[in-house]
């Protein structure tokens, strides 16, 4: 596998990763008014009640987590079909508990 691949890759997974971030909290900002009215809270306030920055803290998580799973896995395909071979190196999870 070249180098420049190796870099092409880096520079692909990172763009688009960068941007299901960004892309990804935005709507789940956007979908918590819809399903709250409110903006959401800081969960760093300390005035803000407990109950509200946990059920926002869990839900970006699992908005933003979800969203760069499904990221990942579209990156990762499409790699593969328009180069022919797995990505270098590919993309890992933090939580993945496999020694390597």
């Amino acid at each position: 596998m070249a180098l420049s691949e190796k870099v092409f890759w880096k520079i692909y997974a990172g763009v688009l990763g960068a941007a299901t971030l960004v892309i990804s909290q935005k709507l789940v900002t956007k979908a918590w008014e819809a399903a709250t009215g409110d903006e959401p809270p800081d969960p760093n306030d300390p005035e803000t009640p407990l109950a509200p920055a946990v059920s926002w803290a869990i839900a970006s998580g699992l908005g933003v987590g979800i969203s760069q799973l499904v990221m990942n896995r579209f990156v990762q395909r499409r790699w593969l079909k328009n180069m022919g071979h797995r990505a270098p190196g590919g993309l890992t999870n933090k939580l993945d508990l496999k020694k390597k």
